[in-house]
């Protein structure tokens, strides 16, 4: 009788709605391939413009130390994890830089310089990748990844385009 009086006072306990609301609430969802200060500087840019100014450089660090593992004659532990890592980083950033046009649309906010840049590296990213793809060290260990940010960068560049031909002219400025 004694255990079920317990029983009952822990499962009554349970149902009380005062209870529930002590479990914390999941934090807002950080993208996972983003250090927090990159986080930050994303969150704390103003304008698409200068995300995707950030984004850029983001993939342009990833593929830096991309190339960097690659590279290396002493490979880490891991090292298909590592290059898996570093590509999945690089394709998310050119992916949420490409996101950012739609939002430059939507908003119609001139991203003259970021789309020019974003075109210029991408480009300049596409050859590196399809460099790698053509015989680099440990190819079958992250070939799938390699082609997916091929394709990636392919995806950026034509979004890119695009948005260069459907962006309205800059404003005319008349001297008073």
């Amino acid at each position: 009788m004694r255990h079920c009086v317990f029983l009952l006072t822990i499962l009554a306990s349970l149902a009380v709605p005062e209870f529930a609301a002590r479990v914390p609430s999941p934090a807002a969802p950080q993208k996972d391939y983003l250090s927090p200060a990159e986080a930050d500087k994303i969150r704390e840019a103003g304008t698409p413009s200068e995300r995707i100014t950030l984004y850029i450089s983001f993939a342009e660090d990833r593929l830096k130390k991309f190339d960097y593992e690659v590279n290396r004659s002493v490979p880490e532990r891991h090292r298909g994890d590592v290059l898996n890592g570093l590509l999945n980083g690089y394709s998310g950033c050119m992916d949420d830089a490409a996101d950012q046009i739609d939002v430059a649309r939507e908003k119609q906010a001139d991203i003259r310089r970021a789309l020019k840049l974003m075109q210029d590296k991408a480009k300049q990213f596409l050859a590196q990748l399809q460099k790698y793809n053509h015989g680099a060290p440990d190819l079958t260990d992250y070939q799938d990844t390699l082609e997916d940010a091929i394709e990636g960068t392919k995806d950026a560049l034509s979004d890119a385009a695009d948005a260069q031909k459907h962006l309205l002219p800059a404003p005319v400025r008349r001297k008073p």
